[in-house]
């Protein structure tokens, strides 16, 4: 299953529309005003699905917690390397690994393929697609998505 997700041109906080590829939208991810980079992610029918939230002060690595219905899910950790993005995942026994130019990303679970992330170039607002194996994870690589892209963008 693919999925694909633009960040809207005009928006105050981080606002997202996530469709899948006949266009029908699977999720809208909407920016809180928070002290901590905050993000929720909300059904087409308006549910509360995730949320992705920063931790504060963990520098020099940026830590977000991932809750899914409410509860707590795991987190992500942002690893220093030289030449490749390091990522700690703490969720659904997943690896992360991307490459050097940060901009292609793999999800694993041990040796099953979770999803691909691939930003897409050449538009005018950060846009990902993800390619997910099972949909049932789809909630899972968009929010490990999300979380990319914010330490990314922090940068």
């Amino acid at each position: 299953m693919k999925m694909l997700f633009r960040q809207r041109f005009f928006s105050w906080l981080d606002s997202y529309d996530v469709h899948a590829e006949d266009g029908t939208v699977l999720f809208t991810v909407k920016g809180v005003l928070s002290w901590r980079y905050t993000l929720k992610i909300f059904t087409p029918d308006g549910r509360e699905a995730g949320m992705i939230k920063a931790r504060m002060i963990t520098f020099p690595k940026p830590v977000f917690d991932l809750t899914v219905n409410g509860g707590a899910a795991g987190c992500i950790t942002q690893e220093f390397s030289l030449f490749r993005p390091s990522f700690t995942l703490d969720f659904r026994n997943w690896k992360i690994s991307g490459d050097w130019l940060e901009w292609n990303y793999r999800i694993m679970c041990g040796n099953t393929p979770v999803a691909v992330i691939a930003k897409r170039l050449w538009n005018l607002t950060d846009t990902y697609e993800i390619d997910v194996t099972d949909p049932e994870d789809a909630l899972g690589a968009l929010m490990v998505t999300l979380a990319i892209d914010a330490v990314k963008s922090s940068k």
